[in-house]
């Protein structure tokens, strides 16, 4: 049977996709280039070498791929218990992993800000211990953005391990490998790149979130700011041209590094023989 016929309908169904990708995606990228084009070269990079835009990129990719990086490693922690340990209220915590993706991120940030703070329930006890100040600083936004990124990298390793065969385990035992040679040489491998999608989609959702950043990040310029909250702020002043050049360098730079992560992947799952 041909390729094109397996499903019904495949022509509408392909017409739809592509009306899709037009509306929502190729025609606002478009529109933010064109927009782009009618800054100057000069006019460009002068907007990107304003010292507060740098601090701003700074702050938000550099908070965003360190939270991914925690993400990922907690991630697969609990991906890990989940599946292999029962325990008692499992269904329960099972269920509230993916509470950030219904909280509202608006809420998700006054609440983190409200316990983070100085005077809150953490954060007053974290200052007392070490002296380190987490709200209002960027470790508040590390903090934010691994609470949103987390999720993602719990649901994309746990499918993985539930379906990993245990006989593959077995038969490392039955050569003589140890749990932890098993773990390296066996197991690890073969849900790396499902980590690395984790890490990449926890990366992706830090690097341009807002709502749940704003209110525990004070927004400091050259300290906490974001990339998102100048892009609110260069709009709120009309200056669009500058809004635009920020947003498609942020744009550029997400798109990169995400080429970068996923080229990574694929060589994990070439050299680990699942491709």
């Amino acid at each position: 049977m041909p390729q094109s016929h397996i499903m019904p309908g495949f022509r509408p169904a392909l017409g739809f996709t592509l009306l899709y990708l037009t509306l929502i995606v190729l025609i606002p990228l478009s529109a933010l280039l064109l927009k782009s084009l009618n800054l100057s070269p000069e006019q460009y990079w002068g907007i990107l070498t304003n010292k507060r835009v740098i601090a701003s990129f700074q702050v938000s990719f550099g908070a965003a791929l360190i939270a991914a990086a925690v993400a990922a490693a907690l991630g697969f922690v609990i991906a890990w218990t989940l599946v292999r340990y029962p325990f008692p209220g499992k269904k329960l915590f099972d269920a509230l992993i993916d509470l950030p993706f219904a909280l509202p991120t608006a809420v998700a940030g006054i609440v983190l800000a409200t316990i983070y703070e100085p005077k809150g329930w953490i954060g007053k006890w974290v200052i007392e211990a070490t002296g380190v100040q987490i709200a209002f600083k960027p470790l508040g936004i590390v903090f934010a953005l691994i609470f949103i990124g987390l999720p993602f990298v719990v649901r994309t390793v746990e499918p993985v391990l539930q379906e990993f065969d245990l006989a593959m385990e077995e038969a490392a035992a039955s050569l003589g490998a140890s749990r932890w040679q098993a773990f390296i040489k066996v197991i690890f491998p073969n849900i790396l790149p499902a980590t690395i999608t984790g890490f990449a989609l926890a990366f992706a959702r830090g690097v341009g979130e807002y709502g749940s950043v704003i209110f525990i990040a004070g927004n400091m310029p050259y300290i906490s700011e974001v990339v998102p909250l100048l892009i609110i702020t260069k709009l709120e002043q009309y200056d669009y041209a500058g809004a635009t050049a920020i947003g498609l360098t942020m744009l550029v730079i997400s798109f990169l590094l995400l080429l970068l992560i996923n080229s990574l992947q694929w060589w994990v799952r070439r050299r680990s023989g699942q491709l």
